[in-house]
């Protein structure tokens, strides 16, 4: 902790605004929301844990504020709040507990004993506790922002071209034997040459990064002698997690400095965000930061003072109240001017738009400023388009200018390739899903994956029937028990060379699905390499002490190189083919050759009628897609054109088809990819006249190109 210089003893009024800590010309100005308490301390604590208490003059539009002489960047400070101990009207002010700021820039320290940090004694809606929180708390920094990015410098890349990894910042490069080894695990980490060079071969636009924001364990998972892994649970959303950065006090600048590398790469930079609920939990949580500054504002309340939760995660930020609305836009207008970063993920995304568990409203307070920001509307904004409430699922209702994680997709294609289910749902996945987003007329809305980090991998999927969660200290009741799962006959590893060649060829068929679907399709980081979690498909949390190298890493010592030259081929061919990407729906009509844009055909090589989809034992189904009018456009603006495509999906045993194409196409079909082929390429590429007909040995996905 660095030495601290005393303030001024008579701190000037400032500005109310901007909130926290903010270098002006003849000092730092300190500023908070707290417009319930009767006073409210700026606390500023030295490397020795000395502390200097000083108050905030001035209350002005519910902000307590002050601009003091004497600090200097990398102060450690912290806010103490009095008033009214009424904790059924949800007022819950006690000065003895040191509280973060809550646009605190930076946070340093740990947190201690769990009964220092809790507001009361003994009963959450009894007396107010008199231990006194310092030392158990991390602490506030005064930080300088980091300079504006340029507007030149973002990168923009059009929805239909983006392909996007879901990436844990720790876990990733933990293991990776070409990162220096104080630089695994880290910001620094995910911006290295090895990784970039592997994010570009693979062709990677984007990197969706799970909460970096900083995050504090659970109460419930420190009992257990663990602590939080994925991050969903913040403690400061303007702060970049300390625990990745490679230099102690450094994650700013090193934050900065990946998303400008990751930038020059050509890779877009999107937070997984969660802003519908805070680390505080319920009611008989700790008091860290909000609940003690202005419950009643930062959080939905029962009347009897009890938090409202629609989040499964103990409360629920209160989005209906402008001080919170301006926090929010006012955090991620930060991350994106000064961290540079191009998008976002909302984590249950759903809330932030329901007021005490009334019926979901897109045009509510949080999402209407989102979409008005003159800064935030060009970024990407990605929906977790559901919550913990009954009624809680929300998919296809964001507005125009989001996109959506479709779970839809993920489950219709496992079960079409477990042999579950015929063709009809695995069609409209293909097609963009314009049963669930047509309304906005562009298929990018669906975001499409078929794994993501709340679940199996994709080599688990195939591996493990059930779940095998024990090492979460739950007893294995965490997680989901609905996983359309398969294992092959054998739960877990195994030696027999059968059932191995059996499980790839199964990842292949899913992964080449994912990646060739209308839609924009995000990787689970890992699944390229082969990636297992031995059966967890819930990977949250680590034993409190286990080093980084040892929590959920990625393996990069037993990745499998031609599996990820599959994952590398399939996205070239997405890449060259503008017409398995288009941004607009299919819709039947009549292209620029005068035929229709989309036509499904079945094994026999016929067009599908209505009764054919409704066959639930059929397991072929073919794809045409014409390529003369994707109405996609390149980066100059210029109109693409393509060829056309046949996309060929069997999910059934051995079997002969006739391959198809429309009566009136008189080319051939050259074979481009085949998941049989453990890198994708087909063992003959000779083109194939409509008609010819396929021997299948199994479960396949083609894709054939079309030459005049």
């Amino acid at each position: 902790m660095s030495h601290v210089s005393i303030p001024a003893a008579n701190p000037r009024p400032g500005s109310p605004f901007p909130l926290g800590a903010s270098r002006v010309r003849d000092g730092v100005q300190f500023a908070v929301h707290a417009p319930r308490a009767e006073r409210v301390q700026v606390c500023f604590v030295d490397g020795s844990g000395r502390e200097n208490r000083l108050d905030l003059p001035h209350l002005t539009a519910g902000v307590w504020h002050g601009t003091l002489d004497g600090v200097e960047d990398g102060a450690h400070y912290g806010y103490r709040a009095h008033g009214p101990w009424t904790p059924r009207r949800g007022r819950r002010f006690n000065p003895n507990k040191l509280l973060l700021d809550p646009s605190a820039r930076r946070i340093s320290g740990r947190f201690g004993k769990a009964e220092a940090l809790l507001g009361y004694a003994g009963d959450p809606f009894g007396a107010p506790s008199e231990v006194d929180s310092l030392g158990h708390v991390p602490l506030s920094v005064v930080t300088p922002d980091p300079p504006a990015m340029a507007a030149a410098d973002r990168l923009e890349t059009p929805w239909e071209e983006t392909v996007i990894l879901e990436v844990h910042v720790g876990s990733y490069t933990a293991r990776h034997p070409d990162v220096a080894p104080g630089e695994r695990g880290t910001y620094l980490g995910l911006a290295s040459d090895a990784v970039l060079d592997h994010l570009t071969g693979l062709g990677i636009t984007a990197v969706e990064l799970l909460p970096v924001q900083a995050f504090a364990s659970e109460p419930s998972v420190r009992a257990r002698g663990m602590r939080n892994h994925w991050g969903y649970s913040t403690a400061a959303f303007f702060a970049p997690h300390p625990g990745y950065a490679s230099v102690p006090g450094h994650e700013v600048p090193e934050f900065r400095a990946m998303v400008d590398r990751l930038h020059e790469g050509g890779i877009e930079v999107l937070l997984d965000v969660v802003y519908n609920h805070t680390c505080e939990v319920g009611v008989d949580g700790p008091t860290l930061s909000w609940r003690g500054l202005d419950a009643p504002g930062y959080y939905q309340l029962t009347p009897t003072g009890f938090d409202v939760d629609l989040t499964g995660c103990g409360n629920t930020v209160n989005l209906y109240t402008p001080a919170t609305v301006r926090m929010v836009c006012d955090s991620l207008r930060y991350w994106v001017e000064r961290m540079g970063v191009d998008g976002f993920r909302f984590d249950l995304a759903s809330v932030l738009g329901r007021d005490r568990g009334m019926s979901f409203d897109q045009r509510a307070p949080l999402l209407g400023a989102i979409g008005a920001d003159p800064v935030l509307r060009r970024a990407k904004l990605i929906a977790e388009p559901w919550d913990a409430t009954p009624t809680g699922y929300e998919v296809g209702k964001f507005g125009t200018a989001w996109s959506e994680w479709n779970d839809r997709f993920r489950d219709d294609v496992r079960r079409f390739w477990n042999g579950d289910h015929g063709i009809g749902e695995v069609a409209s996945r293909l097609a963009g899903s314009s049963d669930l987003f047509g309304p906005k007329q562009r298929t990018w809305t669906s975001i499409n994956f078929v794994t993501a980090h709340d679940g199996f991998t994709a080599r688990d999927l195939v591996s493990y029937a059930h779940k095998h969660n024990e090492a979460n200290g739950e007893n294995n009741r965490d997680g989901s028990n609905n996983n359309l799962s398969v294992n092959y006959g054998i739960e877990g590893p195994t030696d027999d060379p059968e059932v191995e060649a059996a499980r790839a060829r199964h990842v292949r068929a899913l992964l080449a699905t994912l990646l060739l679907a209308t839609g924009t399709p995000m990787l689970l980081a890992g699944d390229e390499l082969g990636h297992t979690q031995q059966g967890n498909n819930n990977a949250y949390c680590v034993r409190e002490r286990t080093p980084v190298a040892d929590s959920w890493p990625v393996d990069w010592s037993t990745a499998d190189p031609l599996h990820t030259a599959f994952v590398a081929a399939a996205l070239a061919l997405r890449r060259d083919a503008p017409a398995l990407r288009q941004p607009e729906f299919f819709e039947g009509r009549h292209t620029n050759t005068g035929h229709p844009d989309l036509v499904w055909f079945g094994a026999e090589g016929t067009e599908l009628v209505n009764g054919a989809w409704h066959d639930d034992a059929r397991r072929t189904l073919q794809m045409w897609v014409d390529g003369s009018d994707v109405r996609s456009h390149s980066g100059a603006g210029e109109p693409l054109a393509d060829t056309s495509w046949c996309l060929v999906l069997h999910s059934g045993p051995a079997a002969e088809i006739c391959l198809a194409a429309p009566e009136w196409f008189d080319g051939v079909l050259e074979p481009v990819l085949d998941s049989t082929a453990v890198d994708g390429t087909p063992a003959d590429r000779t083109p194939l006249a409509p008609g010819t007909v396929l021997t299948l040995t199994g479960p396949v996905a083609l894709a054939l190109r079309a030459q005049a």
